[in-house]
């Protein structure tokens, strides 16, 4: 028996249509059943995010109360530097200022303390050199 070269043809459209028929609907079964997975494993994975978020959020609360309960004890020993350096600074201007005031007083002529001492002393010596002279005086003249 002869095969018609047509009816050939035809067979062999019929079964490349239903091939790709059968294709379509397969990848149309898996994307439904893809669709329902996710629907079905969703909530799942859902549930497991928020549990993961809420370990992550633990975490990081517990980690920034440790910064924090540190920080205090971080601010006062910079306050401590700051305080100890503004110190040498106010000791420096200071140590500038008394010396400037003392060149003035000097070009002024007004006497410093060491100088007001040794004039204390010198009044002091004379003092007591004049109580020594009244008392020789005293000793010299004749009684009445």
């Amino acid at each position: 028996m002869a095969v018609d070269p047509k009816s050939e043809k035809n067979e062999t459209a019929q079964d490349l249509h239903r091939m790709a028929r059968e294709s379509a609907q397969q990848v149309w079964l898996a994307g439904m059943g893809a669709f329902a997975k996710a629907q079905q494993e969703g909530g799942k994975v859902f549930d497991n995010l928020v549990r993961e978020g809420l370990d992550m959020q633990r975490k990081t609360q517990a980690a920034a109360e440790e910064h924090l309960s540190e920080a205090p004890t971080r601010a006062s020993g910079l306050a401590s530097g700051i305080g100890k350096r503004a110190s040498g600074q106010w000791d420096k201007l200071e140590g500038i200022f008394e010396e400037r005031v003392s060149k003035a007083l000097r070009r002024l002529g007004v006497p410093t303390a060491s100088d007001v001492q040794v004039l204390h002393d010198r009044i002091d010596a004379l003092a007591r050199e004049l109580e020594e002279a009244k008392a020789q005086a005293a000793s010299k003249r004749p009684a009445n």
